[in-house]
This record gives structure tokens, sequence and C-alpha cells, in this order.
């Protein structure tokens, strides 16, 4: 029986990748699959992923990511991204892939979706904005898991400048922006700190357990 806690203890924040060593593509692959099989809320996919394996644009990433040399060495710079426009047409367009995949007929179907065109159109883009974050790092979590049943290495950032990872990768003119970075690929062997204890709270401290048991 394959143990995930072993390969959850396995993973961490990499500080310094092989560059010599590339992800093979069936494991881009999982990955992209994965981050499309990630619970959203409502369903609504507000995001996107770019995945990126170009090291002149790595390089140009990386003063704009705090200058952490990770972004530079990885094989692979997973960016979550979150839509910028996500309004009355973008939920129709939900719908419209329901029907497309389930073949739910539009009575079924009508009251959720009237629902949530006037929920949306009572916030402002600035909290749609703030939503639409929130299900990036539900993807992050997904990723950063799988990444660690596969034995990817990977290293999640929140370092790094927005506003011109999108200018250099043209996110804007897509309705786009960044919200997360993800460098993946394969740790250097003298990464001391692929060593190092796990350093978590006691499981008592972390967890309230109101189970019953009989």
């Amino acid at each position: 029986m394959h143990d995930i806690v072993e390969d959850l203890k396995w993973r961490y924040a990499v500080k310094r990748f092989n560059e010599d060593r590339i992800l093979p593509q069936e494991k881009v692959d999982i990955l992209k699959k994965s981050f499309n099989l990630t619970a959203t809320s409502y369903g609504l996919q507000p995001i996107k992923l770019v995945v990126l394996s170009d090291k002149e644009l790595q390089e140009q990433l990386t003063p704009h990511s705090y200058s952490q040399p990770q972004v530079g060495q990885a094989s692979h710079l997973l960016i979550l991204c979150v839509e910028t426009g996500v309004d009355g047409r973008y939920i129709d367009s939900y719908f419209d892939r329901v029907k497309q995949v389930r073949g739910t007929s539009d009575e079924i179907l009508d009251p959720f979706k009237e629902a949530l065109l006037e929920d949306f159109s009572k916030k402002d883009p600035t909290e749609i904005l703030e939503w639409a974050k929130k299900q990036a790092y539900l993807a992050l979590g997904n990723l950063l898991t799988i990444c660690a049943l596969e034995r990817i290495d990977s290293c999640p950032m929140e370092g790094f400048v927005p506003a011109e990872y999108d200018r250099i990768l043209g996110l804007t003119a897509r309705g786009l922006t960044s919200v997360l970075v993800l460098p993946v690929g394969y740790r250097a062997e003298d990464d001391m700190f692929s060593g190092f204890k796990k350093v978590r709270r006691r499981l008592t401290d972390s967890i309230i357990d109101m189970t019953t048991r009989k």
C-alpha cells in the first residue's frame, strides 16, 4: 500500500535545483491534468496555469522574484494565475460547458445559474479577484501533493512581483494576473535543506479531534 504520509515527509521547499535534470513530459502532463482537476468554488475554475520551460524567460523573471535562484534553475516554472474578468458571460460559459459534458437540461441548471449570476452581480471586482485568488491556493495545495506523490521537487512561492510577471509574460492581454509561482524539477545533491527534519507542531497542537469513539 502506498504511504502518502511518507511522500509528504519527503517533500520540502527546494532551495537549489539540479539544472541538468529536466522533468519528462509525462510528469509535466500529470501536473497539468491534476491542476485542471482541482476543486474550486462552484466549479467555476477562475484559474489558469502557465507552464514555462524557457531558461531565458526564467532568468528574466528571477530579479522580479526577489532573486530567488530556484526560478531560473527549475526544470519548469509553473505560474498560477486568476481570471480578471469573472462576470456574467464567464458564468454563462461555465453552464454551457456543463450542458456539453453532462447533457444537463436548462430546467435543472437555470436555478443555480441565476443564483450565481445574482450573487456575482452584487460583488465588486476587488471582491471577485480575492475570491479567485483563494481558488489558486487550492490548486497550489493540490499540485504540492501531486509533486510529492510523483517525486517531483518543488518550491511554492508568494515572493514575486505579479505586475512584472504579467508584463513579461503578456498575461494582462489574456485577462489574467499571476498569483503564485511553483518552480518544479529535481533537487540538487548539494541542497543541504533536503536532509533537514521537518519542523511542524505536535499533532495534538494542530488537530482538534471531536470524533466520537465507540
